[in-house]
């Protein structure tokens, strides 16, 4: 399905957007209760994440006791933090649960370091401030703002990448469900529907720990990496062949067995002991998340089809891997020729990815 603006196709549609068929057939057939505000009920929304075996397609693999403690939490009047290392589908789980309860995922606020209060709270237009005073006209609303308003999901990403005193901001608007404005003398109440999903990970440099007031007033969900080779090549070729199809590359075919290789590499270094449990490894820097695999296997599938035969093979993958390992120019560069040679090598197998892994160097 190709979705477009007024003149030109979208490159990345909005969850609501790529997956309307699928919330609306949801929504025709569900006649479970609805928390207020909500376009469809708890039981509809885990399908809509896990998939139905048949017209609904997973978004998430993994523990179904988790998204069902997720989307409970944001029926209550608790927010909901998703935690995890990079990689573990936050973002994608927070979109797609803003997109089956509010049916709009764009209400979102990109934590960093540089991020403001305003971009939490509000800002001002300033010529009219100027002009007019303060006044309703001259208030910029923010996504948390708009969300208060109608009744929605704001999504902030990074929690832990925003500065401490600026996440304090969201203490009273999760606590009293309201947004003072006191330049004007009054506040913005939350609209029934209004909830908060944050997302934040505990690995990535420039992270500001949450204060205990914040965190008590988050329900945390941990999402974890996938427990086996299995689950995660099959996440790596779903999102795959999504990306593909979005991105319009020429079909190619079936390229498992690239992928199942792709994931072993990266599940055997960041674990730091080889899939028979025989060899020890020495990590590397980076995180080689499920993620990054995905990335490469999508990059290698466009090698494959632009400058190959059109079969993903060792080649198109190796430097692609290399790259995600190699953080560090000369610990992880180390780390990487030992596995080549200690593992990769006596694989069997292996050889042509342990040929083309050599050529990338």
């Amino acid at each position: 399905m190709t979705i477009t603006t007024d003149t030109q196709p979208v490159l990345r549609p909005h969850a609501e957007q790529l997956y309307a068929h699928e919330l609306a057939a949801l929504i025709a057939t569900d006649d479970l209760p609805r928390p207020p505000g909500w376009r469809m009920s708890p039981q509809a929304v885990v399908t809509y994440l896990l998939g139905d075996g048949d017209q609904i397609s997973p978004k998430y693999i993994g523990p179904r006791r988790l998204m069902e403690v997720a989307v409970a939490t944001l029926a209550t009047d608790r927010a909901l933090l998703l935690l995890g290392v990079p990689g573990t589908a936050k973002t994608w789980v927070s979109e797609h649960l803003a997109a089956a309860i509010s049916g709009d995922s764009t209400l979102l606020i990109q934590g960093t370091a540089g991020t403001p209060e305003e971009a939490i709270r509000y800002g001002w237009n300033y010529a009219r401030l100027l002009a007019e005073g303060p006044s309703p006209q001259a208030v910029v609303p923010s996504p948390m703002m708009r969300a208060m308003q109608t009744g929605a999901i704001a999504r902030v990403e990074e929690l832990t990448r925003v500065p401490s005193d600026v996440q304090d901001t969201l203490i009273t608007i999760l606590s009293e469900k309201v947004l003072p404005v006191p330049e004007l003398g009054n506040e913005v109440q939350a609209i029934k529907g209004f909830n908060v999903i944050a997302t934040a990970n505990d690995r990535d440099r420039g992270v500001n720990e949450l204060s205990s007031a914040l965190r008590r007033r988050f329900n945390t969900v941990v999402l974890p990496v996938p427990s086996t080779v299995d689950e995660e090549v099959d996440i790596v070729a779903r999102r795959v062949e999504s990306l593909g199809a979005a991105l319009e590359l020429p079909a190619v075919p079936d390229s498992i067995a690239e992928i199942r290789r792709a994931v072993t590499v990266f599940r055997e270094l960041r674990e730091g002991i080889t899939g028979d449990g025989r060899t020890k490894l020495k990590s590397p820097s980076g995180t080689l998340s499920t993620a990054e695999a995905i990335s490469v296997m999508t990059s290698g599938m466009a090698l494959a089809a632009h400058f190959g035969d059109g079969v993903v093979r060792a080649a198109d993958v190796a430097a692609g891997i290399r790259g995600a390992v190699v953080r560090d120019p000369v610990s992880d560069a180390v780390i990487w020729r030992e596995y080549l040679e200690t593992v990769v090598r006596e694989r069997d197998g292996w050889q042509d990815f342990y040929r083309a892994a050599r050529e990338a160097e």
